[in-house]
């Protein structure tokens, strides 16, 4: 590896925000969950979650647009939404659900700097009933057209993005958020990614890096 690349690698992960994420509820398209793993990288997520449809393996076979993207971003999968919100309360996430209902708020009015789970439905059914009875709060995204919704991944792209104009004016970007165990692993497993994987299945623990990025021999 390039020491400029190794470098870039550091930079990028020292921006990621480990109390901003999404969770996918049943997207089924896989230019969606694509689209959204994008977004998540672009605005510096370091993890996001999803509970699978039934079309799951057509989702994991979609590599043309989201096999890169998923290394930058981890994807958790959760067996069903009440666990995928439970697992993520737990982890202190408030969980803010992207669906117009009458107590939906203006999604600019929202503190997005507070740990923050982006709960997303797919395309044609939306946010499912459980979800919505699980979040702490709902969403909306004024529309002033005929149509009722936006695609989901565009609708992804707009809340990330309103999260990052926020945290970047409350200079949470300006310094590494995340636990230096979790900081080095991910490095790791960002620069030497095959060796990473074999470690990981032989139950290893990672060799030190040096500035450069090379394994340091012992």
């Amino acid at each position: 590896m390039r020491p400029e690349r190794f470098h870039r690698l550091v930079q990028v992960l020292s921006r990621r925000q480990p109390d901003l994420t999404v969770l996918m509820e049943m997207v089924n398209k896989p230019h969606n969950f694509s689209a959204i793993l994008r977004s998540c990288d672009a605005v510096g997520v370091l993890e996001a979650h999803v509970v699978w449809p039934e079309t799951e393996l057509e989702v994991e076979l979609h590599h043309a647009t989201s096999a890169g993207t998923r290394k930058w971003v981890r994807v958790t999968p959760h067996p069903d939404v009440g666990r995928a919100v439970a697992h993520l309360r737990a982890r202190g996430f408030r969980i803010v659900a992207a669906h117009p209902s009458a107590e939906a708020r203006d999604y600019r009015d929202v503190d997005f700097t507070r740990p923050t789970a982006l709960l997303l439905g797919a395309e044609l059914l939306g946010v499912s009933r459980e979800a919505l009875a699980a979040a702490d709060e709902h969403v909306v995204i004024p529309m002033l057209g005929m149509v009722h919704s936006l695609n989901v991944s565009v609708a992804a792209a707009l809340l990330l993005y309103e999260a990052q104009r926020q945290r970047a004016a409350a200079g949470m970007y300006e310094r590494c958020r995340l636990e230096p165990e979790t900081f080095r692993r991910t490095l790791f497993g960002w620069a030497h990614p095959l060796i990473a994987a074999k470690l990981d299945a032989a139950g290893s623990p990672y060799p030190s890096l040096d500035d450069d990025g090379e394994i340091v021999q012992r």
